[in-house]
């Protein structure tokens, strides 16, 4: 898993409640296990204009302009601000999967689903929770600003607009401590590698009827 630390980037607003899985990486997708690869697919019912299977060339496809993902001005953005109980629906890993592969590293917003928000920590993407209200004022900042930017200092958990002001954003610890070190579950187990090493040659030793071949 990639680590984070600081992300400075372009902003996306997608400004909807309720953003389920299935509208971030639709069910027909969900039969490769590759964890790349569906960045081209996110969204990919309000992204294009005809109807997106897997294996198929992207490159050719119809956009719909009036969705924000095809606007020029958002275009290589990696902070994406959302709206209440984003990533709600079905428990699908590849949701963050498809996010992270687009190029977002980022996903601020009031609430998120419980099974999509630990999702994202598993797989390097951020999830930051604000008030309803600076996420109120950020969209309309967004709105404002072609090309708005922000820093987001996950050591420091803070945001940083570009002229300076500061919003604190308060992450787990337990968290916060593998996404800064890359480290996903078998990360985590790694970590304990000698130790693992060391029970099963003792357990070998003291148990050898277990081994016998």
């Amino acid at each position: 898993m990639k680590a984070f630390s600081t992300v400075e980037g372009l902003v996306m607003p997608l400004d909807r409640a309720n953003v389920d899985t299935d509208f971030i990486i639709p069910k027909q997708f969900l039969k490769s296990i590759r964890r790349s690869g569906f960045g081209a697919n996110l969204f990919d019912e309000h992204r294009y204009l005809d109807k997106g299977e897997p294996d198929s060339d992207n490159s050719n496809r119809p956009l719909n302009p009036e969705f924000v993902l095809n606007q020029p001005r958002y275009q290589g953005a990696s902070i994406l601000l959302a709206r209440d109980n984003f990533g709600c629906g079905s428990s699908r890993e590849h949701a963050p999967w498809a996010l992270d592969d687009y190029g977002f590293r980022v996903i601020i917003a009031p609430s998120f689903a419980d099974i999509f928000f630990n999702n994202c920590f598993k797989n390097g993407v951020l999830p930051i929770v604000l008030e309803r209200n600076i996420i109120d004022m950020l969209f309309r900042e967004v709105d404002a600003a072609p090309g708005y930017r922000l820093e987001v200092n996950l050591l420091r958990q803070e945001i940083v607009k570009s002229g300076g002001e500061k919003i604190a954003f308060s992450v787990d610890e337990f968290r916060r401590h593998c996404l800064l070190n890359g480290l996903d579950d078998i990360g985590l187990t790694l970590e304990d590698a000698p130790a693992i090493r060391e029970f099963e040659q003792r357990w070998r030793e003291q148990s050898p009827w277990y081994f016998h071949t």
